[in-house]
């Protein structure tokens, strides 16, 4: 019996602090500050915050950028009595002028006929040939290159050569039995054709 009352009676302690722990525990929730109803309307979530920025600084819509813009025809319109109703029309804009490409003085210079002939014991090669000049500007410092071919078609050699001449505009000049280099043996055709020209 004595086991059994003071189980009792430890019991009977345990619920006279029950609710003491409750008085407690009620006047620390009402000392917490909690925020009204109309706090919490007005206040704004961080997450509308972050929608009207995005609102405000995306470019990349071209709705919300169309929107934000003013439109031409607004921007037009004039309070001023005084001023012209043809200033609001829109500017011409002048288009840039073309400019037209450079042309290259051999484009108007050929080579319309030549031949060549073995000079100095047959090791030097001789070339006769005309050119045409049809730009509208002389020419000068022709260069040509000669390439010498066997009788079967196969490349044997070529040779360059600068002629330091002047070849006015709209004419044609000769020039006969120029040497343009040593040679094989060999060579039985040569081909000449023109590598650079200088306009004067």
């Amino acid at each position: 019996m004595r086991i059994a009352g003071w189980s009792f009676g430890k019991f009977e302690a345990r619920l006279a602090v029950l609710p003491a722990i409750a008085i407690v525990g009620c006047a620390v929730w009402l000392m917490l500050p909690q925020a009204s109803d109309a706090e919490s309307h007005l206040a704004p979530t961080p997450s509308e915050v972050a929608g009207v920025t995005q609102g405000i600084f995306r470019t990349d819509d071209p709705a919300a950028t169309q929107a934000t813009l003013p439109s031409p025809g607004l921007a037009a319109v004039s309070t001023d009595p005084n001023q012209a109703v043809g200033a609001a029309a829109p500017l011409d804009i002048a288009s840039p002028e073309t400019v037209a490409p450079a042309t290259s003085p051999l484009d108007g210079l050929k080579i319309i006929s030549q031949s060549w002939r073995r000079g100095g014991l047959g090791s030097k090669a001789l070339v006769t040939f005309t050119l045409r000049n049809t730009n509208d500007y002389a020419v000068r410092d022709i260069e040509i290159a000669c390439n010498f071919i066997r009788r079967d078609g196969s490349h044997l050699t070529a040779r360059r050569r600068i002629i330091p001449d002047t070849v006015n505009m709209k004419s044609r000049k000769r020039y006969a039995g120029m040497l343009v280099g040593f040679v094989n043996v060999h060579a039985n055709k040569a081909k000449c054709s023109l590598v650079t020209a200088s306009r004067v």
